[in-house]
């Protein structure tokens, strides 16, 4: 909503600066987006009358004229304008002038001078030289009695502000100046001054048969007949003037007056052609398949969902949205039919958007717009049509034809003001609440502390308790509420000990060299069905065709972070993600943090592409594997001891993947991006990728103190023969057991492989494994033959469960 500073000061005029009459109306909730002045700055140019025009002597373009500025003598100016006259009223820049900026942006200084040898003592200006508007095709005309002599600016009024107001949508009362002024008189407690006019003088009794067919479309069709007028009258100055200033460009009278009373009070009306009109109007919904051709010049297809005005012939409007082209107003117009109606909103909502255009109709009806005061608007606008377009003796002006269907009804809403008070955080009491109210013109009921409010015909937006505190907060002034801080009272809780944070976890990996990401929650179906989702939550209403499903897992908004990278020339990517997965589980029920049938578990993954390390002299370059992702899992659930176990999984490579497993429970997953994956991504080298439950990353355990060891340790190693297909682990495991099976190997510490051969000297289905085995007692030195015991029952425990051997 865009409108002029002085219109709004001339129906509601507070002692306030412009900054703070903007500042009010922000506090106020209707949110001043910009204030710009309506001209650029320039100075000396005077309101000057062309007395004399005689031809230049050397230029046939130029003309030589005699102008009274009213300094007492006349100045001889040069003027190529085509439209310069005498007797003509125009704007003049005298000598010395500092007229508005030019492309260069400095400002253009007015100074005698000759033009092809004749001086000339100033410049007759355009509306484009002043930057009033793009206009050039000659002077800026002044009205006949404009004052000679008088400053320009003050004469036309451009010392003004434009404001431009951001509604919300529950406001359409203030899609209107008086709107407006009604808020800052309530504001700033000054009186209201409404336009007023009184009732037209009839005189026929001619009146437009009107049948409303369709009364959840139309509640209300108030209409006039008005003949013997001239459409060609020209438009007022100052209604010009309010028109641009509040957006709207002057077309012509008729329509201009009645875009004027649109931003004036708030009601769109249309004007029809009357002798283009086919018997009566009917006011009905569309038949499927008609046709209409709007006033800007689009044809468009109708049906039952869209509200029309029709005549006896074809629809000729489009209900509370446009007029339609066939009974337009032009130039030759002498005849008319003013119509001002009640649309209900619910009948408008949407109509205008799914034809891909927009009105200010629209806007408004389609929010509400006063039905109470049609007949009014269509006397205010019959007073302007017949001062401006009117013809002395010719002009006639029927009844108003006033048609009501059905009318909101306004309930009383009840207010408290201790539930006021309680809402707001600041003590109000009955007689601030009915000062308000009087002030805001809520007619009102009061019974000692409870208010019964009946909502204005021009409010739409009060219809609950809330909605009377809301006005209550805005008047008071949201500024003038003081921000305090809640009181509750806290209980600090000791952390459980065995417990550590996700940020210690999301630190950890970023000491790891890894950048945390934060992706969508919702994924393509596709992506969800590459990494193992299945049947997957799908959205009721995705904000994207590729976002329709919950994910289940993380792993692929990783791999889309690394595609997103390698476009942008990264070649080293190290990336994780804290998140939630979520999928259907019927054992889930409602709580405060749950919803029925959907289990929400933290996950906790990780990738690595490229290089392993970045670019440097000491290391040797080489790609990320299997082995160095596994290392940073380990450390980041150090010291828990993970065990990894070859498992298939549709996202990862076949031979590259295992299930993670943490005290024999499965946590989660880690291995290469499938070859299938990769190829269909065209990523050129495989990342590495786990993914884990958060859960299991928080838990650890609580230390324990054990005596340092005052006695030596022993270190054997073992290497053992064994056949291509026994896995390291099992061997590990058979170790472990065997030492906790057997007192002999009670001493054992730690079980590490440090070696794998295959190759010269071994048969092709075998391969040596060398296990470094480190003893130690606390209490006393270990003898040689307790360390050969422990040794031999290991020895004997592979032998056994792996036929393994000892290689020499």
């Amino acid at each position: 909503m865009q409108f002029s500073e002085n219109w709004l000061r001339t129906m509601a005029d507070p002692k306030l600066t412009s900054d703070e009459l903007s500042h009010l109306l922000t506090m106020a909730g209707l949110e001043v987006e910009e204030v710009e002045p309506v001209a650029p700055p320039f100075n000396n140019v005077v309101v000057a009358q062309v007395m004399q025009v005689d031809k230049h002597p050397n230029a046939d373009r130029l003309n030589v004229c005699q102008v009274d500025a009213g300094t007492g003598t006349l100045l001889n100016i040069v003027c190529g304008a085509p439209n310069v006259r005498a007797g003509l009223k125009v704007a003049c820049a005298m000598a010395g002038a500092k007229l508005p900026p030019g492309d260069d942006g400095k400002p253009f200084e007015i100074k005698v001078g000759k033009l092809r040898g004749v001086e000339s003592q100033g410049m007759l200006c355009s509306a484009r030289e002043l930057k009033l508007s793009e206009e050039n095709a000659g002077l800026l005309e002044l009205p006949e009695d404009a004052p000679v002599g008088r400053n320009f600016r003050d004469y036309y009024q451009l010392n003004d502000l434009k404001f431009t107001i951001k509604l919300t949508p529950n406001r359409a009362d203030c899609l209107s100046v008086l709107g407006v002024a009604r808020e800052v008189a309530a504001l700033a407690g000054v009186p209201l001054a409404a336009p007023a006019f009184k009732p037209v003088a009839v005189n026929h009794d001619e009146t437009l048969p009107v049948k409303i067919s369709a009364p959840d479309l139309c509640g209300r069709f108030s209409g006039r007949v008005i003949r013997g007028l001239n459409a060609r009258a020209e438009t007022p100055q100052w209604m010009k003037q309010r028109l641009e200033r509040s957006g709207q460009r002057p077309i012509s009278a008729l329509v201009d007056i009645s875009n004027y009373v649109m931003l004036e009070l708030g009601r769109p009306t249309h004007v029809f052609d009357l002798d283009k009109i086919h018997g009566g109007l009917d006011v009905r919904w569309a038949k499927q398949g008609e046709t209409l051709k709007l006033l800007n010049g689009n044809t468009v297809e109708l049906d039952g969902w869209v509200g029309v005005i029709a005549d006896g012939k074809e629809a000729e409007a489009m209900a509370g949205i446009m007029g339609g082209d066939a009974t337009a107003v032009s130039l030759e117009t002498t005849n008319i039919y003013l119509e001002a109606a009640f649309w209900w909103p619910n009948a408008i909502q949407g109509r205008a958007r799914r034809y891909n255009f927009s009105t200010d109709a629209a806007h408004r009806f389609e929010r509400g717009v006063d039905f109470a005061t049609t007949v009014d608007h269509i006397e205010r606008i019959t007073a302007l049509i017949v001062e401006i377009c009117g013809v002395p003796g010719q002009t006639r002006v029927g009844p108003v034809d006033d048609q009501v269907t059905s009318l909101p009804q306004r309930e009383p809403v009840r207010l408290r003001v201790s539930r006021a008070a309680k809402i707001i955080g600041i003590p109000v009491t009955a007689e601030q609440v009915a000062d308000i109210f009087t002030r805001l013109g809520l007619p009102f009921v009061q019974d000692g502390e409870q208010f019964s409010v009946t909502a204005p015909s021009y409010r739409f937006d009060i219809e609950i308790e809330e909605d009377l505190i809301e006005e209550i907060a805005r008047v008071h002034g949201f500024d003038n509420i003081p921000a305090l801080p809640p009181v509750a009272a806290n209980q600090i809780r000791i952390a459980p000990e065995n417990q550590r944070s996700l940020f210690t976890v999301r630190r950890q990996l970023a000491d790891l060299d890894y950048q945390e990401v934060v992706n969508y929650s919702f994924i393509d179906e596709a992506s969800e069905s590459d990494f193992g989702g299945k049947d997957p939550i799908r959205l009721l209403n995705p904000i994207a065709s590729q976002m329709s499903v919950m994910r289940s897992q993380l792993l692929s908004g990783l791999i889309a972070n690394v595609r997103y990278n390698l476009n942008r020339k990264a070649t080293r990517v190290r990336v994780f993600e804290v998140g939630a997965v979520f999928r259907k589980d019927g054992q889930v029920g409602d709580g405060p943090l749950s919803v029925a049938g959907v289990a929400q578990p933290k996950r906790v993954a990780a990738l690595a592409y490229g290089p392993v390390a970045g670019e440097q002299w000491g290391l040797t370059t080489r790609p990320v594997d299997f082995f160095d992702l596994k290392a940073d899992l380990e450390a980041l659930l150090a010291p828990a001891g993970l065990r990894f176990e070859a498992a298939a999984h549709p996202a990862l490579h076949p031979g590259r993947s295992a299930k993670v497993l943490l005290d024999g429970r499965d946590i989660g997953v880690i291995g290469e991006l499938h070859p299938r994956l990769q190829q269909q991504l065209d990523l050129p080298l495989a990342p590495v990728m786990f993914e884990v439950d958060a859960q299991a990353l928080q838990q650890r355990a609580v230390p324990v103190f054990r005596d340092i060891a005052k006695f030596p340790a022993v270190v054997r190693d073992l290497a053992l023969l064994v056949d291509q297909s026994v896995s390291v682990q099992s061997l590990i495991d058979t170790l472990q057991s065997e030492a906790q099976a057997n007192a002999a190997c009670r001493f054992m510490q730690h079980i590490v492989l440090f070696d794998e051969y295959r190759g010269k000297g071994l048969a092709e289905d075998q391969k040596s494994l060398a296990f470094r085995i480190t003893m130690q007692d606390t209490q006393a030195t270990l003898q040689d033959d307790a360390v050969e015991a422990a040794i031999a029952a290991l020895v004997e425990a592979v032998q056994k469960n792996h036929g393994a051997t000892l290689r020499h």
